[in-house]
């Protein structure tokens, strides 16, 4: 496994913020390392479902990239392999939401993780446990 420092953990944020699927959802990583991540968004008006609220959609993009993030945290390629997915209540608009993500367990290829998005008041909105295959090959932006 590859060592995480500072230059990586830098280096990280930038490519997660160069994601086009980053710009378009407006994600903003806010924290990351080795099976931990924070992961943060507005919900807008251009976000509603036909219900005028916020899509579901929208809420798993930022439950993934929180995922994406906690479980590359660790300097090497890792996939979704399974997300499960729950909503418990509905966000309002104009809030930030925040999905912080930690890690339950991480064998030799398979990891989980359990993702827990909230609003400022700390309601929980929605979470999700998901699994992850985890590769040897270091991300190729790792600091070795």
């Amino acid at each position: 496994m590859t060592k995480v420092d500072e230059t990586f953990l830098a280096a990280f944020k930038e490519r997660v913020a160069a994601q086009e699927i980053s710009r378009f959802w407006r994600l903003e990583l806010e924290e990351v390392g080795p099976g931990r991540a924070k992961v943060s968004m507005v919900c807008r008006p251009e976000m509603a479902n036909i219900l005028g609220m916020v899509h579901g959609s929208a809420i798993f993009a930022l439950v993934d990239e929180a995922f994406q993030a906690a479980v590359n945290g660790h300097g090497t390629v890792a996939v979704a392999l399974n997300m499960n997915l729950t909503f418990h209540a509905a966000p309002q608009m104009g809030e930030r939401l925040t999905a912080s993500t930690r890690e339950l367990h991480a064998g030799r290829r398979t990891a989980t993780y359990f993702i827990e998005v909230t609003d400022p008041k700390g309601t929980l909105i929605a979470s999700c446990q998901a699994l992850a295959y985890r590769k040897d090959t270091p991300l190729e932006f790792a600091v070795v």
